[in-house]
């Protein structure tokens, strides 16, 4: 199969044109008529994930974060970004990255991480000014008001969370929860308008603790932990609309922080 025809399928979901300036989602290494066989979905582009690709003989990878962001000046294999494209290069490994377009895709990241972690009724939290059926991050409500400290236990059980980090409980209970997958720092301010009891994130900074006023509770859940739901999030779309191409979860896309507890 033409890597034209599984882009095709991803970009149904997740537009190129969703994705954030600064982004560079889409296929980063390889041609668009390049016939594959075989498909490695993963979190980010590693070596283990590399080798996991040639060992189950994958040449095309698709990945949540796109390997290379910045202009390259050097193929001097000094840094591993470069490495890794010399790499997949010399493989013939087309690497394939779908980011910010499906963060901010209908039903995508935030919405798919809300939903496992039983938030419902859900709404965008910063819909695109251009386009409101886009955009970051989703607020919505629990079945039922449940005790904070119970719920993040929940939480922290079911993405396999390290280290959960909160701020001061503004509440005993939660039953609004905001969620955005990897770095939501950004939507504070969307969260506390939305009038959540519970904002879940990731990459918060020491100051993004002091929310305003004790408005609301913020939870730091891991940049990787939030965004590990890219896999399955793409698996079931290709898997589902391309019935005769092989598609694989990686079971070695691994979280690069490690916690001492």
């Amino acid at each position: 199969m033409k890597i034209k025809e599984i882009a095709a399928v991803i970009e149904e979901l997740a537009p190129l044109r969703w994705q954030e300036s600064y982004d560079n989602a889409g296929l980063v290494v390889g041609r668009m008529e390049q016939e594959v066989t075989k498909a490695l979905i993963a979190v980010d582009v590693t070596d283990a994930v590399l080798d996991e690709a040639e060992r189950e003989g994958c040449d095309l990878v698709i990945t949540h974060h796109p390997l290379i962001f910045h202009p390259l000046k050097r193929f001097n294999g000094e840094g591993y970004v470069q490495r890794l494209v010399e790499r997949a290069i010399r493989q013939g490994i087309a690497l394939y990255a779908c980011h910010t377009n499906l963060d901010s895709a209908p039903g995508g990241m935030s919405y798919y991480l809300a939903t496992l972690l039983g938030v419902k009724e859900l709404q965008l939290l910063e819909p695109r000014s251009n386009d409101p059926a886009t955009g970051f991050g989703v607020v919505g409500e629990l079945a039922a008001s449940r005790p904070l400290m119970e719920y993040l236990r929940e939480v922290k059980s079911t993405l396999g969370i390290g280290a959960l980090r909160h701020s001061t409980p503004a509440t005993d209970c939660v039953k609004r929860v905001a969620v955005c997958t990897g770095a939501g720092a950004s939507l504070m301010e969307e969260a506390r308008r939305a009038g959540c009891d519970l904002y879940l994130t990731a990459d918060l900074k020491y100051n993004d603790y002091m929310t305003p006023d004790g408005a609301f509770t913020v939870a730091d859940i891991g940049h990787f932990e939030s965004e590990y739901c890219a896999i399955q999030i793409l698996f079931d779309v290709l898997s589902k609309k391309l019935l005769t191409f092989a598609v694989r979860k990686s079971e070695c896309s691994c979280n690069p922080i490690h916690y001492l507890v």
